[in-house]
């Protein structure tokens, strides 16, 4: 072929579309599409994606430019990824090139290649002399167990600094070989033993009905709504193992690394190495490995999060969706797709089943299951444990406050955790707040220490640091008042730290582990406090949200919930559907093993119907009632949500630009009489994040097509100079509107 013209996609944001590029003589032949290439434009070169090839020119009398490196022997993605790419983008309104990066993430980092492993140098003299060195011993241990460790592997597993490796290599106790890189296991855990469990008759019932649909080959959507301990996971596994019989394979997807672990270990056990893992806890390296190994057809079963469900199967049957009702399915990041209705579009190109499986459904996915809708529904109402649901019990703490019980715990929680330890019984305690306290005062001044850069108070961690959980910055605790120089400095309000000093403080025998993004930073300390805690080496576990979804942990016989209004009042109208699920998943945690369960509930709002609902586990009750309201006020599942947030470093600017768009878009829903009504323009409940200041527009719209024509009108119109500095997002379905 004597001309050849690629059109390639260029990793430029600010361009939507691509451009053709003349492919040299020396690439004719090797450049393929998928292929990423570098390209000119304008003064500079850019890294693009090659999406077609053609031998005749786009426009006669054009002089293209020639591409000018190739970047990849083999291609990076293939047309059916990019066929999702494009539909990405044009659902939820972000870049091409954006959602193409998305949907092939781990192709685009690490190769194969050459990497420095570390040994221990063995001499007949025996092991080298450590005394006053228990670091060096330390790191002689764990090398001489899993010899070929690189040094980044070694520094974790032994807990030491770099520097000390270095000595060690200094010393000549250890030494280093430049090795071939060949993949390894991603996710290493105890695996467990394959049990032959017997169904309950539910849960052969619901898996009839699955295997059912599987013979059929076409696409469809369960909703398994099976309470907490009902073995929604063994009903996933036989429709797994069903699927991988007819040559076809499986995506399933959990809503946090937490969870990881533990459905690892249960699935590995069940299909051994047909597991791929796929999260950002993983390297790199290991995530490029696991990709691979999809891709070349070796693991027909793929386990991770949200982003798990772009994995590169060929012939999908079946994917699940556990905790379907997670908003951590949802991105925040453009673009900010809710991994739910990417599923729904992969499996309508598969002919493939989407289940989705939760104690407490999201309303908008059981009003899909309601008679007549898009979803079936399958229901596992009893526990396949012993025991059936625990009972709860509301503590209100108002009372505790007037018998003069002021303190973190009621008096109820602390007598109940000391019976559970006396019988040698594990104990999770709940609370939405990580930290010590959640802020700091004057008590002079009545001053709130807040981030600089963004509009929230500072929590105080007991390092002695405060910092803001959204931009991270971090500052010393002062001793004085920045304000008025008193020394009455104030720690006010409760967080997982506080909880846990607390806890120490009342129960000084007890092991106490703490679950949090405090505690989880280092990979793999997810599965090492899950697992330490399974094994009994600790008595209590306190944790945020992470220990109330789907930990399978049989010693745990009492759940206490510190403070159940921290979500209960915040300013989003999913609150108290979001405090119901939380509430009935945490008390879902206890009495899973042989020994009964009884969880407690402290809170300042007994009467409150998502705390009344979730004590009683009625969760169709739960439904009706915020049903109801959700009518009453047109929210979803009643229409559709849209928002657009707009940010700058001015207030003044960033209100004017919000004002501007109130008014075109009203203007254009006039016009076109479109049945959508806007609300705001208004300060975002975080008014000031990063040092940019927030103002929000929100859309009702009865479907997503008007919406959608509302959020590319934003997009894609310039409000002008004065306006063009602004940063705009929008997002369709938004489950966040902070």
């Amino acid at each position: 072929m004597e001309n050849m013209f690629a059109e390639v996609l260029v990793d430029v944001k600010s361009l939507s579309g691509s451009l053709h590029y003349f492919v040299p003589a020396g690439l004719a032949g090797k450049v393929q599409a998928g292929c990423r290439v570098l390209v000119p434009l304008q003064s500079r070169r850019v890294v693009g994606y090659v999406v077609s090839l053609s031998e005749q020119a786009p426009e006669s009398g054009v002089n293209y430019k020639e591409i000018a490196t190739l970047l990849d022997e083999e291609p990076v993605f293939n047309s059916h990824q990019w066929e999702l790419a494009c539909w990405l983008a044009q659902r939820y309104l972000c870049s091409k090139v954006t959602a193409l990066q998305t949907v092939i993430g781990p192709a685009l980092h690490s190769r194969p290649g050459r990497v420095k492993k570390i040994y221990p140098v063995l001499s007949p003299q025996g092991e080298p002399d450590f005394s006053r060195q228990p670091g060096q011993q330390k790191v002689w241990q764990v090398i001489c167990q899993h010899p070929g460790m690189t040094r980044k592997e070694l520094v974790a597993a032994a807990g030491v600094s770099d520097s000390l490796i270095n000595t060690m290599l200094a010393r000549g106790i250890l030494c280093t070989r430049i090795e071939e890189r060949t993949p390894r296991c991603s996710y290493p855990v105890p695996r467990q033993e394959k049990q032959e469990l017997k169904l309950s008759s539910w849960q052969q019932m619901a898996l009839l009905e699955i295997e059912s649909h599987l013979k059929q080959a076409r696409p469809g959507v369960f909703l398994l709504h099976g309470v907490t301990g009902s073995g929604k996971t063994e009903v996933y596994l036989r429709a797994i193992e069903t699927v991988l019989g007819e040559g076809r394979q499986a995506i399933v997807l959990v809503p946090e690394i937490a969870l990881t672990p533990q459905m690892v270990s249960r699935f590995q056990a069940r299909f051994g190495d047909k597991v791929a893992v796929l999260h950002s806890g993983l390297s790199d390296a290991k995530r490029y490995d696991e990709w691979q190994r999809i891709r070349c057809g070796a693991a027909p079963v793929v386990l991770g999060v949200r982003s798990a469900i772009f994995a590169p199967l060929s012939n999908i049957g079946i994917i699940v969706l556990d905790e379907e009702h997670e908003n951590s399915y949802k991105q925040e990041e453009s673009p900010r797709y809710h991994a739910r209705d990417v599923a729904l579009q992969i499996a309508a190109r598969h002919n493939a089943l989407v289940v989705l499986g939760s104690a407490t459904p999201s309303l908008e996915s059981y009003s899909r299951a309601l008679p007549g809708g898009p979803y079936k529904k399958l229901v596992l109402p009893q526990r396949v444990t012993p025991h059936s649901l625990p009972p709860v019990f509301l503590i209100d703490m108002r009372r505790e406050l007037k018998s003069g019980a002021g303190g973190i715990f009621s008096r109820r929680l602390l007598e109940a955790i000391g019976e559970r330890l006396e019988m040698q019984e594990q104990v999770i305690l709940f609370l939405n707040r990580r930290g010590y306290a959640t802020f700091v005062v004057c008590r002079e001044c009545g001053l709130v220490i807040k981030c600089p850069y963004c509009d929230i108070s500072l929590t105080y961690h007991n390092s002695g640091i405060m910092r803001c959980h959204y931009c991270n910055f971090a500052t010393s605790a002062p001793l004085n008042c920045p304000d008025c120089q008193s020394n009455q400095i104030g720690y006010f309000g409760t967080g997982t730290q506080k909880v846990e000093e607390e806890l120490r403080v009342y129960f000084p025998g007890a092991g106490v582990l703490r679950l949090d993004a405090d505690s989880t930073g280092r990979r793999g300390a997810h599965q090492e406090i899950f697992q330490a805690f399974k094994e009994h080496r600790a008595d209590i576990l306190i944790g945020t949200q992470m220990v109330t979804k789907g930990l399978d942990l049989p010693g745990v016989t009492l759940v206490g919930v510190v403070n159940a209004d921290i979500t209960l009042h915040m300013p989003d109208f999913r609150a108290a559907e979001r405090t119901f699920q939380l509430i009935t998943q945490v008390a879902g945690r206890a009495g899973r093993g042989q020994q009964k369960g009884e969880v407690l509930v402290q809170t300042f709002t007994p009467d409150h119907y998502s705390l009344v609902f979730a004590a009683r586990h009625d969760y169709e009750g739960f439904f009706k009632h915020e049903y109801a309201q959700r009518r009453l006020l047109s929210y979803p599942p009643f229409v559709r949500l849209g928002r657009i947030v707009l940010a700058g470093t001015e207030q003044e600017e960033v209100e004017a630009g919000a004002a501007y768009w109130a008014g075109r878009l009203n203007e254009l829903i006039a016009i076109k009489n479109l049945p959508a009504v806007l609300l705001g323009p208004a300060p975002a409940p975080l008014a000031r994040v990063r040092n940019r200041y927030r103002y929000h527009l929100v859309v009702k719209a009865r479907g997503a097509k008007v919406l959608r024509q509302l959020l590319a009108f934003v997009r894609d119109t310039d409000p002008g100079p004065q306006l063009r500095r602004l940063l705009i997002s929008v997002d369709l379905d938004p489950q966040n509107l902070m």
